[in-house]
């Protein structure tokens, strides 16, 4: 921040001078050529001095504001307030998000979890809180287990399990009972579940830097004008939240091991929740050469026969069919049988994920168990598990029916065809596991990386879109320069002869401009891939302050480089043809002379053409850059950020940024060509400003490439032409989870087998891909 504020003084300050030197040379010239001499100079510096006044008592102003907004640190009261705000948002993030998981419907699922008894991946117990160093708890009962994360000296807990353990439930539910008891432990600091694959540790060694970039993020809320600047810095650097950090082994093995060091050396006596698979979270700690310091480690033990059928018993009926009894009553005597339907269930149900699968595909949709009974078709685990993945997506769709109800967040907004929808997240999978050369797999998918992720914003791409709007660009200026010079002809100002070089002046004007927008957008969208998505916020109150200094401060650059341009050119074109008189071609100039005459003469006509011209348009597009600058924030401040609010949010900046942009630049030829010409010149300009301006202007472009990136993909059978409603079905659907702007999977091993399992439908498509 320090650094973009003195780039802006630099530029400010130079440009200023610019203008003051400027201002003296066009004075002097006056002096010398002009009649009148000093008498003609002495009218146009009152008249040239008022607007070079305004930036030089304003960038006084504009410095002490800053330091003042500078100077204001956050208080305890800042802090009470933002912890306060930050816990509802997350309660209210997670409750909706267990309700999609039905984690609660109609109990949590009753894993046991217990000390490890590797002692290779946890500390001496020594560094362990005494009262902690066994522990055995039920996801049943999630109070006791808060009570003993409470209890611990430090309140560290690393949750470890294979795949599909429940290990990311577990995180929630310890993060929810613990909001939910806030009110009795109001110091504590406030939990916040975080994918750690999104930690470079490179870039933010500490911690607390990484935390601090993740809430402003995910939590705009925080960077609200009445609870100080930098609250979300203050938050994480007081120790204010407790990260529960999901999915170390989602990360290459290096930065695995490089968290684990990260984490010793940044917690100090903070608080931590991490989640691992067993094997990478070993092969982690003997990278690292260190565990976790005093953090206890837990994992799960299998779910029993027995626990699965009381569990698939509550979610059935009272008097389920015989099949279903005769499937509970198998599960039950698992152990003591070795007949392979008893054991493909038991050990299918053994795990939280398979428990799941079995009651989505067979209870919830409530299909016929019967074909579960058959050896032939399912020999063993492995044949069931891929029978109930395959049938997942069929069973979930069946059973959710689509609702219009906006405010009903868990029923998806329309019925898909599940082999298509089963195409399309195969695709999707696919395309992260097996991402662009340079890029690592990653389980989340973030919407505005969409384009790097499949190479869909390439060269030809770019250059498409900008051939797009350079035409648009030319026909524009074209037309509105033959508008220009036909206003001048019918005021007399022109004669007959301009009516037949008008095309060529408009063709001329049109092609430069043209190739000009094709340049530009070649050159600035290079980056556009990269960035991340903002939001368009309109609302003044709280909002003022900014509003009047942010466009104070682009007013007054826009005036510093009019009053430069408009100063500099007429004074140095009349130097130059001063210096050619002179001492090229030998000309005697002085005050009576016939050239001298008429360089004073253009220098007259020029000054006060060009700040007629030059000021309304300068000052328009000023007002431009800083209402865009004004509308574009991070991500909308009522809520958490959910990949679906990320998405509209910057799809409502594009278009408030175009219809702003396009409203001052019919301002501003408005005001250039005179009052009587508004409607018609505006018009004009209208659709040059909408297209070109609009889209090319500004510092975030997410949601042009996602549109871009998503017509190319749709063409090719890929994903649906409307990704994002799709997705967030999907995620209604109980497919896909949200943390917090990215979706993943519901469960890594669905992500695996779809990933595995998808096959372009045709070859078209395969080569497309």
């Amino acid at each position: 921040m320090a650094r973009n504020g003195a780039s802006w003084r630099y530029v400010l300050g130079w440009w200023s001078a610019i203008a003051g030197l400027a201002a003296v040379l066009a004075l002097v010239g006056i002096a010398l050529f002009s009649q009148d001499g000093l008498q003609t100079a002495a009218n146009v510096a009152q008249v040239v001095g008022i607007p070079l006044l305004f930036p030089t008592l304003l960038v006084p102003l504009l410095l002490w504001r800053r330091r003042t907004i500078a100077a204001k640190a956050a208080t305890s009261a800042d802090v009470a307030l933002a912890k306060d705000i930050l816990a509802g948002l997350v309660d209210e993030q997670w409750r909706v998000e267990a309700n999609l998981r039905s984690l609660d419907d109609p109990d949590p699922m009753p894993v046991r979890w217990r000390t490890t008894r590797d002692k290779k991946v946890i500390d001496h117990p020594a560094n362990l809180t005494p009262a902690s160093g066994r522990v055995s708890v039920s996801s049943s009962d999630i109070a006791g287990l808060t009570a003993k994360f409470r209890a611990m000296r430090r309140r560290r807990l690393v949750v470890l399990g294979g795949p599909g353990t429940g290990k990311t439930t577990l995180a929630v539910q310890l993060l929810r009972d613990l909001l939910a008891t806030r009110d009795q432990h109001p110091d504590e600091p406030v939990p916040v579940l975080l994918s750690v694959a999104d930690w470079d540790t490179d870039a933010h060694p500490d911690l607390r830097d990484w935390l601090a970039v993740r809430l402003t993020q995910d939590y705009p809320a925080l960077r609200a004008p009445d609870l100080g600047p930098g609250i979300p810095a203050t938050l994480a650097a007081r120790g204010h939240i407790l990260p529960v950090l999901d999915g170390l082994d989602e990360m290459p093995p290096s930065a695995q091991a490089a968290v684990i060091t990260a984490l010793n050396r940044s917690l100090g006596d903070g608080q931590l929740i991490l989640t691992s698979r067993t094997t990478e979270y070993a092969t982690a700690t003997a990278d690292a050469g260190d565990v976790l310091t005093s953090a206890l480690v837990i994992e799960p033990r299998p779910l029993t026969g027995a626990h699965a059928a009381t569990y698939l018993k509550r979610c059935l009926p009272q008097e389920p069919g015989p099949a279903w009894q005769r499937i509970l009553a198998d599960l039950r005597a698992a152990p003591n049988r070795r007949d392979s339907p008893a054991t493909a269930m038991a050990e299918t149900a053994a795990t939280p994920l398979g428990l799941w699968l079995l009651r989505t595909v067979y209870v919830t949709s409530r299909a016929d168990p019967a074909p579960l009974m058959d050896p032939d078709r399912f020999p063993d685990p492995a044949a069931l598990r891929a029978h109930l993945f395959d049938q997942l997506i069929p069973a979930l769709i069946a059973a959710r029916r689509p609702s219009a109800d906006p405010a009903d967040p868990f029923r998806p907004r329309r019925r898909h065809d599940p082999g298509q929808a089963r195409q399309w997240l195969g695709y999707l999978a696919h395309t992260m596991a097996h991402p662009p050369a340079g890029s690592e797999p990653t389980r989340d998918f973030a919407w505005w990386r969409l384009a790097h992720l499949t190479r869909g914003f390439t060269d030809s791409a770019r250059l498409a879109l900008g051939l797009v709007l350079g035409l648009v660009a030319a026909l524009g200026v074209g037309l509105l320069v033959v508008l220009v010079i036909m206003i001048g002809f019918a005021a007399g100002q022109a004669n007959v002869g301009w009516l037949v070089i008008m095309p060529a002046f408009g063709l001329a004007f049109g092609a430069f401009s043209g190739l000009a927008v094709v340049l530009v957008v070649m050159m600035s969208s290079r980056t556009w891939s990269a960035e991340k998505p903002a939001f368009a916020d309109l609302r003044l109150r709280g909002r003022g302050t900014s509003l009047v200094r942010i466009l104070v401060g682009r007013l007054a650059l826009a005036l510093a480089i009019v009053l430069a341009v408009v100063l500099v050119l007429p004074t140095v074109i009349t130097v130059v043809l001063w210096l050619v008189a002179v001492l090229a071609l030998g000309l005697p100039v002085g005050p009576e002379d016939e050239l001298a005459v008429w360089l004073a003469d253009a220098l007259m006509i020029g000054l006060p053409l060009g700040l007629m011209i030059g000021l309304p348009i300068g000052l328009s597009i000023g007002l431009a850059v800083g209402l865009t600058k004004w509308v574009e924030v991070p991500a909308r401040a009522e809520r958490a950020t959910t990949p679906v609010t990320s998405w509209r949010a910057d799809r409502a900046l594009h278009l408030v940024r175009i219809a702003v942009l396009a409203l001052v630049a019919g301002l501003a030829v408005g005001l250039a060509y005179g009052l009587t010409e508004v409607a018609t010149a505006g018009m004009m300009s209208f659709g040059v400003s909408v297209l070109v301006a609009g889209i090319a202007f500004g510092h975030h472009h997410a949601w042009l490439v996602y549109l871009m990136a998503t017509y190319r993909l749709a063409r090719a059978g890929h994903l649906p032409r409307k990704l994002m409603p799709f997705l967030e079905d999907a995620h209604r659907l109980g497919l896909l989870r949200a943390v917090g702007p990215h979706y993943q999977f519901r469960h890594a091993d669905l992500h695996d087998y779809l990933a595995a399992t998808y096959r372009p439908r045709d070859a078209g498509a395969q080569a497309a891909e």
